[in-house]
């Protein structure tokens, strides 16, 4: 039995459905299983990640185990794990983990999962993927409005990664012999700007499109009103300050999987009926 949490999410609904495909038997860790949109064959189980004591049932029979990043107890989390018989941890964190800065919020929980996974006693392998293709989604609001997306650090490349290929890397470490203590960097093929994936969209949808720049002033603004103030102070530190390099492109997926990573078109491609939806006025 393998235990995903965050289930119903861009990288864990897709590993889910990975799984299932290979035949094994996957427990989902949900709010609320009664409400969660799963395959039929996968097992809902309720159960809060901040408080490891409700998880008793989620982990019972589970061998390993899919987890997300920076909940309050992680130690305690995954003793109870071990306790429970869990034999592999594969634990999802990102490329600001490797910077070990514990003053930027985001850096600061990742490195303290790692940490923790690391000193768990458990077979570990770390994913770090680099920023969500499915990011593209957030654009959708603007897209029903009208032609123009305003994006943050339009200056920025990222080699964004769709979720699909994150869940394959995480289903062969999760199955496969080999993946103990290795650290996973996963990337896309190329390294866009935003107005390159704007750019994409548009042809993929038929719609004269155009990317523009928020300034920092307005990028901080739209920001803190979607997430708490020292994740901002965390993001322009990233990214306009350049402390963090998402550009790079890693060779991981292939090397996993067998077989390339998927292009941003392929994933516009894929998702093309959510932005078709929209209709500018």
């Amino acid at each position: 039995m393998i235990l995903v949490t965050g289930a119903t999410g861009n990288v864990g609904s897709e590993l889910v459905e990975a799984l299932l495909g290979a035949g094994e038997r996957v427990r989902a860790l949900v709010r609320n299983p009664g409400d969660a949109a799963l395959p039929p064959d996968a097992e809902p189980v309720g159960g809060d990640l901040n408080r490891p004591e409700s998880l008793t049932e989620a982990f019972d029979g589970v061998r390993r185990v899919f987890l997300l990043p920076g909940y309050e107890d992680m130690p305690g989390l995954l003793a109870r794990a071990r306790r429970a018989g869990v034999e592999r941890v594969v634990l999802l964190t990102g490329g600001s983990a490797a910077l070990e800065d514990m003053t930027n919020a985001v850096s600061r929980y990742m490195t303290l999962s790692e940490r923790a996974v690391r000193a768990s006693g458990l077979p570990w392998t770390l994913l770090r993927p680099r920023s969500f293709m499915s990011n593209a989604l957030r654009w959708l609001p603007q897209l029903e409005a009208g032609d123009v997306v305003r994006v943050p650090f339009a200056f920025v490349r990222t080699a964004a990664v769709d979720p699909f290929d994150i869940a394959a890397v995480a289903a062969r470490a999760l199955l496969d012999d080999g993946h103990d203590g290795l650290i996973h960097e996963v990337t896309g093929p190329r390294a866009l700007l935003p107005a390159d994936q704007v750019a994409v969209l548009a042809r993929v949808l038929g719609r004269d499109l155009r990317c523009e720049g928020l300034t920092d002033a307005e990028a901080r603004a739209e920001m803190e009103a979607q997430m708490p103030a020292q994740y901002v102070d965390a993001f322009f530190r990233f990214f306009a300050d350049g402390t963090l390099d998402e550009s790079r492109v890693h060779p991981t997926v292939r090397e996993v999987t067998g077989r390339p990573p998927r292009t941003f078109e392929q994933w516009a491609d894929a998702h093309a009926d959510a932005f078709r939806e929209t209709r500018a006025p």
